[in-house]
């Protein structure tokens, strides 16, 4: 098969995966639906996330900052969410703690991205995960403003098998 229809093909898969997991969000989160949250794109490690600003502004004009901690830590827990499901497993997805800062104001749409921070790997998380029923990692994510990066999210996401009953 050709590479290129090869990648063509999971991107297009993994964007339905999106797609499905943002109707989730906004169906299960009140704050995802309030801030009109929008599937980016999910491929080759990277997860993106989008809000309008009209829904998401402050009263100066620019993105509420609440609104950007929100679609970071979204954009972090949908990544970690999409590959559980890759490999068929079904866990609870929580944020366990995070860092914030916030560098530059948002004039416009809010766009997260969110990546496995350096050092980490999937490979390891899902390793722990089947060891102990239970897995961490960090999670870098991004918000930018005319191409500068605007918001920095670092976060530990924990993920949990659920007990058997």
């Amino acid at each position: 098969m050709n590479t290129r229809l090869h990648d063509s093909a999971n991107l297009v898969s993994a964007d339905g995966a999106l797609a499905r997991l943002v109707a989730r969000m906004r169906a299960e989160i009140p704050l995802a639906a309030a801030m009109d949250l929008q599937p980016g794109v999910h491929a080759h490690g990277m997860l993106s996330l989008r809000a309008p600003l009209a829904p998401n502004i402050n009263d100066k004009g620019c993105a509420f900052g609440g609104s950007l901690a929100s679609l970071l830590t979204l954009a972090g827990w949908a990544l970690v969410e999409l590959e559980l499901e890759a490999r068929g497993l079904h866990c609870e997805v929580f944020v366990q703690d995070s860092t914030l800062r916030y560098v530059a104001p948002v004039w416009g749409e809010l766009h997260a991205v969110a990546h496995l921070d350096d050092g980490e790997h999937w490979d390891d998380f899902f390793a722990a995960l089947t060891a102990r029923g239970k897995a961490r990692l960090q999670i870098r994510a991004s918000a930018e403003s005319a191409g500068e990066p605007a918001t920095l999210l670092q976060a530990r996401y924990v993920a949990r098998l659920p007990r058997s009953t």
